[in-house]
């Protein structure tokens, strides 16, 4: 599962809200606040385990840093501060969510595991950008191979997060938070090492300039 390689797909159920939005005079910037906002404020839920308030902000930060790019290429107002903004606001709201349900329905173990991997996950672009380059960047949104690489991303995580968060709340089944975390952890650790192997196998014999 790779819904990041899908994201052509889902643009057409979000591109009109963010067209709303862009229409309504709110910048990129201010967007990608919102989303850091309703994520943090969906941690501090998980922590009290207000768990359907927790599940709607997580989805609104989801959906809202969906949002803040296509606004951004919408108006032309892709800039450098923006982008760096946007992988600042992901991180800041994915560790708090994920650092959070797992401190409440965990341990220390498994709280750290699942911040690191999703930490090492998603920086590993920048890093692979940075060092080996990327292909093409248009309107500010980098066109790559390694964007297909891997299996559980960001979106996986938000989605797994969402459905065993509805367990814990519905069901008497042993399968809820403390089950989903582990399982995001899990997944999150088997996917980056399939990124490494992809560097590995693609760059190993390619010289540092």
């Amino acid at each position: 599962m790779n819904l990041t390689s899908k994201r052509a797909y889902f643009k057409r159920f979000y591109f009109p809200l963010s067209l709303l939005l862009y229409k309504g005079n709110l910048s990129p910037n201010f967007v990608t606040s919102l989303s850091l906002v309703s994520g943090t404020i969906a941690g501090v839920c998980f922590y009290y385990e207000y768990l359907l308030t927790a599940a709607f902000l997580l989805l609104l930060s989801g959906l809202l840093d969906l949002m803040d790019g296509e606004i951004a290429r919408i108006s032309g107002n892709t800039t450098k501060f923006g982008a760096v903004f946007d992988w600042i606001a992901d991180k800041w709201v994915d560790g708090i969510v994920l650092g959070t349900i797992a401190y409440v329905y965990t341990d220390a173990f498994w709280m750290i595991l699942a911040i690191v991997s999703s930490m090492l996950h998603s920086f590993l672009k920048p890093v692979v950008y940075a060092e080996v380059g990327y292909q093409v960047k248009i309107k500010g949104k980098i066109q790559d191979p390694l964007e297909n690489v891997g299996f559980f991303g960001r979106p996986e995580t938000h989605l797994s997060i969402l459905i065993f968060t509805f367990l814990e709340k519905f069901t008497p089944y042993e399968i809820g938070l403390e089950f989903g975390i582990k399982f995001i952890t899990v997944f999150t650790l088997f996917s980056f090492i399939t990124r490494l192997v992809y560097l590995y196998q693609n760059f190993r014999g390619i010289k540092d300039e």
